[in-house]
């Protein structure tokens, strides 16, 4: 299989590495197209590639073409992938915001998958959902699929509107995580511990405890109750989460995540 990544940063590289790692595709079978002069040369010395700089005629030689520039960029380069794109070629969008219907009138093509990644995908830990034209054919979805999952686990939705509650969820959801954690070392720092004590306590808190949601045959209530003993330490600090809305803003603040996808998918 032959693919061609148009916009080589973060998460255009994390799929490239994951299929090079699988070996899903040859070197010399993929193409980096990256306008950065600087970040051109960085990809040429990682040799994760065939590194160019411009939209040529070589992308339409691909299989498949993934739309990875920011949303903001699309207008620069549909015009240049319109005039070289086969009638076989299949389209993976993983720009933020921007639906099916307007990549296909854009490039004059309907082979169009939309998905959206998360940054974990670098480590090959992301979770990844899709949906697809109904251009696309079964053959066509499974082997997107399959790359996909290079970088992670995927999940398909029949209704395209679903992947703005991805954005929202899964595609935000690191950011989420992050600040609760920041939240807790603070606490630990103002409770005495030094940064790096603070930090450890937490990280190492945060890894056993996705073990444990991963591997014990409980519920969230049923882990937490185990955690929590009656008139304890932890539900002290549950019943002050409660009397600050704390479960209630995290909602509130996905949904609104959701709310300015959507608002971003329609323009």
């Amino acid at each position: 299989m032959k693919i061609a990544i148009v916009g080589c940063g973060n998460m255009g590289m994390a799929f490239a590495k994951s299929f090079l790692q699988y070996d899903l595709v040859k070197k010399e079978d993929l193409l980096l197209i990256e306008k950065s002069a600087d970040r051109s040369e960085s990809l040429k010395a990682e040799k994760a590639g065939v590194v160019v700089d411009t939209i040529g005629p070589h992308v339409g030689e691909t299989d498949l073409i993934i739309l990875s520039v920011k949303p903001q960029d699309f207008n620069s380069v549909h015009e240049a992938l319109r005039d070289i794109i086969q009638p076989n070629q299949v389209i993976l969008s993983i720009m933020a915001g921007i639906p099916i219907a307007q990549i296909q009138e854009k490039l004059g093509h309907p082979l169009v998958v939309r998905a959206m990644p998360n940054t974990p995908a670098m480590l090959g830990m992301g979770i990844t959902g899709f949906t697809a034209a109904k251009e696309v054919d079964l053959n066509n979805l499974r082997r997107i699929e399959n790359l996909i999952n290079a970088t992670g686990r995927s999940i398909f939705l029949e209704d395209e509107a679903m992947i703005d509650a991805v954005t929202a969820l899964s595609g935000s959801g690191p950011a989420y995580f992050y600040y609760v954690v920041k939240s807790m070392i603070e606490a630990g720092k103002q409770m005495g511990f030094d940064d790096a004590v603070a930090a450890l306590l937490v990280k190492q808190t945060m890894l056993g405890a996705y073990h444990l949601i991963n591997n014990a045959d409980k519920s969230l209530d049923d882990l937490i109750k185990a955690v929590a003993s009656k008139g304890g330490t932890t539900e002290a600090a549950l019943r002050a989460f409660e009397s600050g809305g704390l479960s209630d803003t995290l909602v509130t603040g996905i949904k609104a995540a959701q709310i300015r996808a959507t608002e971003l998918s329609k323009g």
